[in-house]
């Protein structure tokens, strides 16, 4: 039976990586029917708004969405439409995967980490204000509910998927209210898994261990704003953005994205590496659809595209040349079959 999607082509490169994730999942067989709709920049033009409620109604109602890069306009302009979509959608766990590919030029190998993030409050609820001219407030909320909902996500993960340990992030030497509420509550939720080691670092430690060795750590559980810089750390200890995808995950809605940016400066040019957005859907077949044999199959062929050195620009030495969006895309294909 045909599954819907939603489709959020977004915007910049955008329209090129989706289409190319479109194509593999045609060519693999699957029966997938796509819903489209815009968000961003397209929206804003179209419906008045960036984040339409024609959009959330769909994926409201197909429970799971393919999303492309919507750009975030940089100290101006409309809210993030990612943070809008995780509020209204009550996604409250970023999940983002990172393990090397061996292919891919990186300072390490054997990397295996898995990133939970809190998705819905910490400085990024957007509560700002001007106190008086010149100086600016901005309120770090965090709760016990979130912080014990995506510390059970953590290790119901780890128990389902064979991890043995989860290590929470968090700066609770300073601020021991906000981040030693979190960190109470990632004890107080592991302590109701015995079979599941649980341990935290203090976040300017943590990223010092990631470089220094990262093969050390499994699963790291992460209030939102450190949660996005760390993800985006580990990100470049395999590789780059290009390769790590991305899940926006609710009780029942699972948004899946790229962890990259639009990147306008080369949209339309067809060298935009796909590899994330398509790592990503192989994230939405196992995590919302259960098709966890077909997820594999895209992930080896991401790899076997990649050992065959199928390499977009971002991935070849500086001064080489890398393949187009499409024959990158075509080599998953090829690898598929």
């Amino acid at each position: 039976m045909s599954r819907l999607i939603t489709l959020i082509e977004g915007d910049g490169i955008g329209p090129e990586v989706t289409r190319a994730v479109v194509t593999i999942l045609d060519a693999a067989g699957l029966e997938v029917e796509w819903e489209p709709q815009v968000a961003g920049v397209l929206a804003l033009e179209r419906h008045n708004t960036p984040l339409p409620p024609e959009l959330l109604d769909s994926i409201k109602r197909t429970k799971v969405a393919l999303k492309g890069p919507v750009t975030t306009p940089v100290g101006g302009g409309f809210t993030s439409v990612n943070v809008g979509l995780r509020k209204a959608l009550n996604l409250f766990v970023n999940l983002r995967p990172v393990w090397t590919i061996p292919s891919v030029p990186s300072r390490y190998s054997g990397i295996d980490i898995i990133i939970v993030r809190e998705n819905t409050e910490d400085l990024y609820a957007g509560l700002e204000h001007e106190v008086v001219p010149g100086v600016v407030e901005s309120l770090k909320i965090i709760t016990e509910k979130a912080s014990t909902r995506v510390a059970r996500f953590a290790f119901e993960y780890a128990r389902t998927h064979n991890r043995t340990r989860v290590t929470a992030v968090h700066k609770a030497n300073i601020m021991k209210m906000s981040d030693g509420l979190f960190l109470r509550c990632v004890r107080q939720v592991g302590e109701q898994f015995p079979g599941i080691t649980c341990d935290d670092r203090i976040v300017d430690n943590a990223c010092m261990q990631l470089v220094l060795n990262p093969t050390q750590f499994d699963i790291l559980l992460l209030p939102n704003l450190y949660g996005d810089i760390v993800s985006d750390l580990c990100a470049g200890l395999v590789g780059g953005l290009g390769v790590v995808p991305g899940a926006n995950l609710g009780e029942e809605i699972g948004v899946f994205e790229a962890v990259h940016g639009s990147a306008p400066d080369i949209a339309g040019k067809g060298i935009a590496n796909p590899y994330a957005t398509i790592l990503s859907v192989a994230l939405l077949l196992r995590h919302s659809l259960g098709l966890e044999v077909e997820a594999r199959a895209i992930e080896s062929a991401v790899s076997k595209a990649i050992d065959d050195g199928v390499l977009t620009g971002d991935l070849v030495a500086p001064g080489g040349k890398g393949v187009s969006t499409a024959e990158a895309g075509a080599a998953v294909i090829a690898a598929i079959s």
